[in-house]
């Protein structure tokens, strides 16, 4: 979505249905990019059933059917899976192109992450995939995640599968203003906007705290807790974690990145006192020589 406003080919406050008509029915037409892309859309709950994972004609029009629970724009919730299924919708309404695809040839292949970094997971990498586990007798892990039709439907905001370095190199990217390997996929001024706080101190009541939105990733701000990047991080720190109890994030203070995967489902609390933990180290272990 970044790389598409940097070309001019969208804008944050565009509406979905500028793009997408028929994404106005029920009530949907008003909703912007900013609001889908800072959990803002109104519809958290919304689901995409698995026969329109690698439909993408039926996904559009699945997407198009979802029904709010609230008014767009009146309160920030976390939308899993929801708020992505539509990103990737809008993404291949505007290119014509399969989202994995773009993804893959517009910005993992041209920073050589394209070995590291995997949306939609092709047959000769699926052996590299790990499975994801229950935490002891927690049923939060259904059996779907571990598919092979899962894997290679890359579905948005859950079913992307990645190494720690290659993350912690994407991070590296983004701190680097758009640049890794020599190749330029970003600029610096929509990095920028993006990292930023768009949703001050309000509550996210997907998370039961102020998650400091941006658009994609969230930042750590001033509140005196945060989900997965660490209590001591600086204001500026940015990122978002993933399946398994995984963060990453990127440090402008120090120019430092960090990756943590794991394929364990936790449960709360016991996740993010973890991710905390681990953050904590990392950021502590930052010292100027």
């Amino acid at each position: 979505m970044w790389r598409l406003v940097d070309q001019g080919a969208l804008r944050f406050a565009d509406q979905i249905s500028d793009h997408m008509p028929e994404f106005s029915r029920n009530g949907k037409g008003e909703i912007t990019v900013f609001q889908l892309l800072t959990h803002q859309g109104g519809f958290p709950s919304a689901e995409v059933p698995s026969e329109a994972w690698t439909d993408h004609e039926l996904l559009r029009q699945v997407v198009s059917d979802f029904t709010l629970d609230w008014t767009p724009g009146s309160r920030v919730h976390y939308h899993g899976t929801a708020a992505h299924w539509v990103a990737m919708a809008l993404v291949e309404a505007i290119t014509g192109r399969d989202y994995r695809d773009y993804v893959r040839e517009e910005i993992l292949e041209p920073i050589g992450l394209s070995d590291q970094i995997f949306v939609g997971a092709p047959e000769d990498v699926q052996g590299r995939c790990s499975d994801i586990h229950a935490f002891e007798d927690n049923l939060m892990v259904a059996t779907d995640l571990n598919t092979i039709e899962w894997r290679s439907a890359g579905a948005p905001g859950a079913g992307g599968y990645a190494t720690a370095h290659g993350m912690a190199a994407f991070y590296q990217m983004l701190l680097a203003g758009g640049v890794l390997n020599g190749t330029r996929i970003l600029s610096p001024r929509v990095i920028q906007f993006a990292a930023r706080n768009h949703t001050g101190d309000r509550v996210d009541h997907g998370m039961g705290m102020p998650m400091h939105r941006g658009i994609g990733p969230h930042v750590r701000g001033y509140t005196p807790t945060i989900r997965g990047l660490g209590t001591i991080a600086w204001p500026s720190t940015y990122g978002h974690g993933g399946a398994g109890t995984s963060y990453s994030w990127a440090d402008p203070e120090s120019d430092v990145s960090f990756s943590y995967i794991s394929n364990c489902m936790a449960p709360e609390p016991w996740h993010t006192v973890r991710l905390d933990k681990i953050s904590n180290l990392a950021h502590a272990s930052i010292v100027e020589l």
